[in-house]
């Protein structure tokens, strides 16, 4: 089949905020649940490392423990004030007393979503 025979779909876009948390791996199941309960549709969590004004942050080295390691979340939200919300609560109840940053992006547009 020649591709250039084929018919381009059309593609439907969605506005969105993109919330991303970086903080320590202890944490992943309590801002999870924070993420859950704050209505998103979901996440992704990937393993993370560098350096902020505490200290240097390594990941993808054997370690005893991933007590030490650290994580970073990408949460999609159909509005600011969702993402917000959580970046508000997970900064109240962590930020004291961990290290981490939460920061938004605005996206443009969601490509070849099912649901956010």
């Amino acid at each position: 089949m020649n591709c250039h025979n084929k018919t381009r779909q059309e593609v439907t876009t969605q506005k969105a905020s993109k919330l991303v948390i970086v903080t320590e791996k202890l944490l992943l199941k309590q801002i999870a649940k924070i993420i859950d309960e704050a209505g998103a549709s979901g996440y992704t969590v990937v393993d993370a490392g560098g350096k902020g004004s505490r200290n240097v942050r390594s990941s993808g080295q054997p370690t005893i423990s991933d007590t030490y390691s650290n994580i970073k979340f990408e949460i999609l939200t159909p509005n600011r004030e969702m993402a917000v919300k959580i970046s508000d609560e997970v900064a109240a109840k962590f930020f004291d007393d961990y290290s981490g940053i939460a920061y938004l992006c605005d996206v443009m547009e969601v490509l070849h979503a099912h649901k956010f």
